[in-house]
């Protein structure tokens, strides 16, 4: 992939003199979904796949962005005079997104750049594929610039020019196991407050396999901000009857004696979600730790079940996935992995039982959907780097 990106910079740009590579992962998370944005736990890992870029600093204020991954858009041109987001700049508003949030902190680059990307994470797949593009340019001017940021301020700044500058109100967890990432750990992560433990994922004979349902998500076009306002709404209602922050505040007793208090049945259903799933999570977390893969796999199982029926963010494509996954022997757990409305499940699989996985889910997929699945044997991997 470095070979890749510094010969295209040759061919568009003249040489690479001077030219620096970097790259950023995409994510996968394992249990704690759409809790996020209602301060709840996550439990998320970085992967080995993700994004690279070529990048060299210009003698004027022109950016210049490539992105092999869209070949046919050809080299897309821009200026610091113009960080203001728009449809002609397509996937471009996400690196500009990054400069002006941190011009916006008062750290304004004072020369354009010439950069060519390169991803090898599915567009679409819900892997994040966008997070990993915000902390790899966040990255790319922490390093070329000089400015002063850790890694967890790139996951802030990447989550906030996401919201204000492209319009999706995700929350913080794409970015911040994207930036944060570790080898070999996950990130259980309390987003209310940021606080957070590295886990060590030792998954003794069994393998993390992704399956791309190939169903294309935009999460800015979904429902995914309608669920949000669903959750800050109920929030609002339940903070009538009890002094909570989010609804990560909540027990699940707690919630079941309060919930009255919502006045419309599905936001009762998406406010459960949120509650339960982020007491899963936290015993997700406990079982690996105790190294009780079955009780893990359970909770993965349960999550999927309150995804597709209470936060309904789930699709046709993605539950046959998940259900014929359910039928092989030696899978722990299976799930909807990321915002939903297509992308990906995430399956723990024993090592005995990968292939038959592979071979059975794909062509039960195929024949109930008409639609090849991709699989991805995943490794978990660093943060960002210069490499």
């Amino acid at each position: 992939m470095k070979e890749a990106v510094l010969k295209k910079f040759e061919e568009l740009y003249g040489d690479t003199q001077g030219v620096n590579v970097y790259f950023a992962p995409g994510r996968v998370n394992l249990i704690g979904e759409h809790t996020d944005y209602n301060g709840g736990h996550v439990f998320p890992c970085a992967l080995t796949i993700g994004t690279y870029a070529a990048v060299r600093k210009r003698a004027d204020k022109k950016l210049n962005f490539y992105s092999m991954n869209f070949e046919e858009l050809g080299v897309i041109e821009s200026s610091l005079e113009d960080l203001n987001p728009s449809d002609e700049a397509g996937w471009t508003n996400y690196p500009k997104g990054v400069m002006w949030a941190f011009a916006g902190r008062g750290m304004e680059m004072d020369c354009g750049l010439d950069m060519v990307l390169n991803g090898n994470i599915p567009n679409g797949s819900g892997l994040s594929s966008s997070a990993s593009l915000e902390v790899l340019t966040g990255y790319v001017l922490k390093d070329l610039y000089g400015f002063e940021v850790t890694n967890i301020d790139l996951a802030k700044i990447g989550q906030y020019s996401e919201n204000n500058f492209n319009g999706m109100n995700c929350g913080i967890m794409d970015q911040f196991a994207s930036a944060m990432g570790k080898k070999d750990n996950a990130i259980f992560l309390d987003t209310a407050d940021l606080s957070y433990e590295y886990a060590p994922l030792v998954l003794d004979g069994a393998k993390i396999v992704v399956t791309n349902s190939n169903v294309k998500h935009s999460l800015v076009n979904s429902a995914y901000n309608e669920r949000r306002s669903e959750c800050e709404k109920a929030l609002e209602e339940l903070q009538a009857v009890i002094d909570i922050k989010g609804l990560g505040d909540l027990t699940e007793e707690q919630f079941e004696a309060n919930k009255s208090a919502i006045k419309d049945e599905v936001r009762v259903r998406r406010a459960k979600h949120a509650v339960y799933e982020n007491q899963r999570t936290i015993r997700a977390v406990e079982a690996l730790k105790k190294n009780d893969l079955k009780l893990f796999g359970e909770l993965m199982n349960a999550s999927h079940v309150s995804l597709r029926d209470d936060y309904a963010v789930s699709c046709e494509e993605i539950d046959v996935l998940v259900e014929e996954a359910w039928k092989i022997d030696g899978v722990i757990g299976s799930r909807i992995t990321g915002g939903g409305f297509g992308g990906c499940t995430v399956s723990i699989v024993r090592d005995e039982a990968v292939d038959t996985f592979r071979e059975k889910v794909g062509a039960a997929y195929q024949e109930r959907v008409g639609k090849k699945a991709d699989f991805y044997v995943v490794e978990i991997g660093d943060g960002p780097s210069r490499l």
